[in-house]
């Protein structure tokens, strides 16, 4: 069972959590207690919470639930929650990992053609009353036959490379540990080997976590070493990227582009060069937004909270010591 041995309570932040989702929860878990609160959760409501659902949670919060043992996070970064605090406590968390992924690929593939096609460009022109034809025709690209690298190879990566092959791009990716080749891949090299990865791509994207090992992992050397005239996609965490060596790379013309929805700092600054960069592509941290959150995420947390109840293995369960 849950370790309380007896009646749980389960406390859902309740902003946009649908009413089908609570009411699969109580039918699920008919001796626990389904309650709904505010977002975030007060203070009183968390004594005597056994499990919770919600965006956020801070030491404040984690302090004033001693019954606390579970939280399913509505995220799938978990950076902005206390790990360390919940780890000696010896509370589980679970992520939404995944449940973004299939649009957040399409925000990539889109920001990939649209560079591959000029469409900033086209559509600066189309505000000047511009007919730019002859040049576009000079500047336009196929992703057909390029080389894509994934920094990355989780539910993002994987769904990025299966939209990917569609368009005959040749795919490949990097990840932490050995393991099994994930379906859509050709190739798949641990992190020891990113710079050679990185020396023959036309595209790098960058779908990695915000932990000690990834932040500022691209710098000026990693920049360097990638392919000149490759494109660069960001739509993992900003902090695993030295904005100024990016800025570098793509004024220097060594980078041709990039497509960025995330950025260090959000938001970003007025001032950031990258604002005026003409092969810059900015979407304001905004692939992760999809109306059918909930059609993938509900179906985790009433497996999550089913699994809880009955003291199972839980789905999607964060490494509190790696961050992720």
């Amino acid at each position: 069972m849950n370790g309380q041995g007896g009646r749980i309570r389960l406390m859902l932040a309740s902003g946009g959590v649908p009413e089908a989702v609570v009411d699969a929860l109580r039918a699920a878990l008919p001796t626990a207690e389904v309650r709904p609160a505010d977002d975030p959760i007060p203070l009183a409501d968390l004594a005597e919470a056994d499990a919770i659902v919600a965006w956020s949670l801070s030491p404040e919060q984690l302090a004033a639930a001693p019954r606390l043992q579970w939280m399913q996070a509505r995220t799938a970064g978990v950076e902005h929650l206390p790990l360390a605090e919940m780890a000696a406590r010896g509370v589980r968390l679970t992520s939404f990992s995944g449940v973004s992924a299939p649009n957040i690929a399409e925000h990539v593939l889109a920001m990939m053609l649209a560079l591959g096609r000029r469409i900033p460009t086209l559509v600066r022109a189309q505000e000047r009353r511009e007919w730019r034809d002859i040049a576009t025709h000079r500047e336009v690209f196929e992703l057909g036959g390029e080389r894509l690298l994934l920094v990355g190879t989780g539910a993002i990566g994987r769904e990025v490379a299966r939209r990917a092959t569609a368009f005959g791009m040749e795919v490949t990716g990097v990840r932490r540990l050995e393991g099994p080749k994930p379906e859509w891949l050709d190739a798949v090299f641990t992190v020891e080997r990113l710079d050679e990865a990185l020396a023959t791509a036309d595209h790098v994207v960058n779908s990695l976590p915000n932990t000690r090992a990834t932040r500022g992992l691209f710098d000026a050397g990693r920049f360097a070493a990638m392919k000149p005239g490759a494109y660069f996609h960001n739509v993992g965490r900003g902090s695993t990227v030295d904005t100024a060596a990016l800025v570098e790379a793509l004024a220097s013309g060594h980078l041709a582009g990039a497509g960025l929805d995330v950025v260090d700092p959000e938001p970003l600054p007025a001032d950031s060069p990258l604002w005026g960069m003409e092969n810059v592509l900015l979407t304001s941290h905004t692939s992760g937004a999809t109306p059918r959150s909930w059609e993938r995420g509900g179906p985790i947390v009433l497996r999550n909270a089913r699994a809880f109840d009955r003291g199972e293995a839980l789905v999607n369960e964060v490494d509190l010591g790696a961050e992720y």
